[in-house]
């Protein structure tokens, strides 16, 4: 979706990991999630609702900190991050559920002073999608359906991107940008 909207807009694409941090045997409920950066968003009164001990909470962390350095490592490569200081930043997903993990990589990223960031993603329930409203300057929710389950049951194909098309995806969008930035 970032691709997309990147090419859409004439914009430069960079990635920004961000790993949720599922409740364990229900990995897609996110207890909360983790950001690039350092930052770490708990939903703590889930936590407290699921009666979750701390060391649950520390271990899920742990595995999820652990996946988001390697995929930091593999996507970016020796890429310095874009950056964003004084600049509008959209942050684009698939979709929100909770909005943990986009919480997580606002929080994150507003470390980095960009002038504004919007939130951009085709489908969240209306009650995440205006929560994000009060972290994000500006958000956008295509379709908030009433009746959401999951981000997965707006999609006939909910596969996940493997690492080697995220790959293939930033070195396309990085090509594209350095040949529009230099003719146009």
């Amino acid at each position: 979706m970032g691709f997309e909207v990147a090419r859409e807009l004439h914009a430069p694409l960079d990635v920004f990991v961000v790993r949720k941090l599922g409740l364990p045997g229900h990995e897609e409920l996110a207890i909360g999630a983790l950001a690039t950066g350092g930052v770490r968003v708990i939903n703590h009164d889930l936590v407290r609702t699921l009666r979750l001990p701390e060391t649950v909470v520390e271990a899920v962390t742990a595995r999820e900190r652990g996946e988001l350095e390697r995929r930091e490592r593999l996507y970016r490569g020796d890429r310095p991050p874009l950056d964003v200081g004084g600049r509008t930043v959209i942050l684009v997903d698939d979709g929100v559920a909770t909005g943990s993990s986009m919480r997580a990589a606002v929080v994150a990223l507003r470390q980095r002073r960009p002038e504004r960031i919007v939130v951009a993603v085709p489908v969240g329930p209306p009650e995440t999608c205006a929560a994000l409203r009060e972290e994000a300057d500006e958000v956008i929710c295509a379709d908030t359906p009433v009746d959401f389950d999951a981000v997965g049951q707006s999609y006939d194909d909910f596969s996940q991107t493997t690492d080697a098309e995220v790959k293939e995806l930033l070195e396309r969008a990085a090509a594209d940008h350095v040949s529009t930035a230099a003719f146009g």
